[in-house]
């Protein structure tokens, strides 16, 4: 049984990774947008300027369509919540985190579904046309998108035979021999496609037009306002954070916490913070080579991550 400091330590943990996502989420935003202003030649917002953006949004007036229901206004509460609840629970600054044992991998992929599906809802709860066609593609993307994150995580969970994500962590920090697998390799593939999508980067969607015969995400929240859209803008950009998170730390796993203590725990938030920076800083650089792709190519596109996520479990279990 868990001494009392013991659970006082892990809800720590806990309570900083969420803090540190919902002010990383927006930064990281900023990095990424100032990465490409200056590869494009411009200078830029400053990097800050996300945070700056929810600040101003926060004190502005909640609009509400008309004919718009209850599932309208509670669903940026329900994609923030289900998204600080992944923060919480995923072993992203150490392995043991406050009920760090229900950080599994399908829970995890429900939770992100579960704001998905919400956030479509109220799309379609307004019953205007832009947010219909929004919903539709973004549920059309994301009835690809998250098997393909569940399958290729799942190929990480067969040599750590566990599918808690901080088994899998601890697995490929006592075997890094693990992390040059075939079926890494895919299923790595595999959920950068996915990151790729679920977050509405380029070449999947552009999260900065506005053009109706194009747009996926910003279709869908049209109808927000004031501090609603806020609560949008914050849990996109959390969920990025998050993605890019378990992505360093499930492929990348050096750095995170394994002992007690504020300096492992510092080192670890230094390592986190650098790993998830040069991965938006890369994921920025990409955006500029690469142009959108046309609307019915993007079911190819997600078609094949998980068909490379399916690949990397049918690796793991031949040479398990």
């Amino acid at each position: 049984m868990r001494s009392d400091w013991s659970v006082v330590s892990t809800a720590a943990i806990s309570l900083l990774q969420v803090v540190a996502l919902t002010l990383g989420g927006p930064l990281l935003v900023g990095l990424m947008r100032k990465v490409r202003c200056r590869l494009e030649g411009r200078v830029g917002p400053p990097v800050r300027q996300p945070l700056l953006d929810l600040r101003k949004l926060a004190h502005r007036q909640r609009m509400r369509p008309e004919r718009a229901g209850w599932i309208f206004p509670l669903a940026p509460l329900v994609l923030v919540a289900t998204t600080m609840v992944v923060a919480a629970i995923a072993p992203l600054l150490a392995t043991d985190p406050a009920l760090g044992w229900s950080a599994d991998l399908f829970a995890v992929v429900y939770l992100f579904l579960l704001g998905s599906v919400v956030l479509g809802l109220a799309a379609l709860d307004t019953g205007t046309a832009f947010g219909g066609m929004g919903a539709s593609r973004a549920l059309t993307i994301g009835a690809v998108a998250e098997p393909a994150l569940l399958v290729s995580i799942l190929a990480l969970s067969v040599p750590a035979h566990s599918s808690n994500l901080a088994a899998i962590i601890t697995t490929s920090r006592a075997h890094p021999l693990l992390l040059a697998t075939p079926e890494r390799l895919l299923a790595l593939a595999a959920f950068v496609i996915v990151i790729v999508a679920e977050c509405g980067r380029l070449p999947v969607d552009n999260p900065s037009t506005h053009l109706e015969l194009t747009m996926i995400h910003e279709a869908m929240v049209l109808e927000y306002a004031g501090s609603d859209l806020a609560l949008v803008q914050l849990g996109g950009s959390m969920r990025l954070a998050v993605l890019l998170s378990l992505l360093a730390d499930l492929f990348l796993p050096w750095g995170i916490a394994t002992g007690p203590g504020p300096a492992h725990l510092a080192l670890s938030l230094i390592a986190l913070v650098a790993k998830v920076a040069v991965l938006g800083t890369v994921v920025a650089v990409l955006e500029v080579a690469m142009a959108k792709l046309r609307l019915f190519r993007v079911p190819e596109l997600m078609a094949g991550g998980f068909v490379l996520a399916v690949l990397a479990v049918v690796s793991a279990l031949v040479l398990a």
